[in-house]
């Protein structure tokens, strides 16, 4: 059975840091590229960042820029998403999700992606 598995969220002072992962099962993450969106309360599903296969390709949302940063370690089958400065307004439930194509240009539509985690909380509070 193909999953995507999250781990890593917490509740965390502003200012403070975390690093989710995102562990393949039942397939091969370096196969293919893979994204971290979230979702806050109310809100629609954002994409904030992908790593391609080899980790040649970022993307990353503009709002996150120079605090979040993706990675991957394919001998452990495993993406990750640094998140620092973290703020009020990144509270959300964190998801890592397949791209399903092969080919295609890479983006941060959450209709591109196939199998998804879900999810691990992240809370931003004081």
């Amino acid at each position: 059975q193909l999953q995507l598995v999250e781990s890593g969220g917490g509740l965390v002072q502003p200012g403070g840091s975390l690093r989710l992962s995102c562990r393949g099962s039942g397939f091969w993450l370096d196969m293919y590229t893979i994204g971290w969106f979230r979702q806050a309360p109310g809100k629609e599903r954002e994409g904030v960042s992908l790593i391609g296969r080899n980790g040649g390709n970022i993307i990353c949302a503009d709002s996150v820029k120079g605090r979040f940063t993706i990675s991957r370690d394919d001998a452990k089958n495993m993406v990750y998403l640094q998140i620092d400065s973290l703020k009020p307004a990144d509270t959300a439930v964190y998801y890592c999700a397949r791209f399903r194509y092969s080919g295609k240009s890479l983006d941060l539509d959450a209709q591109n992606y196939d199998y998804w985690g879900q999810g691990t909380q992240v809370t931003v509070s004081s």
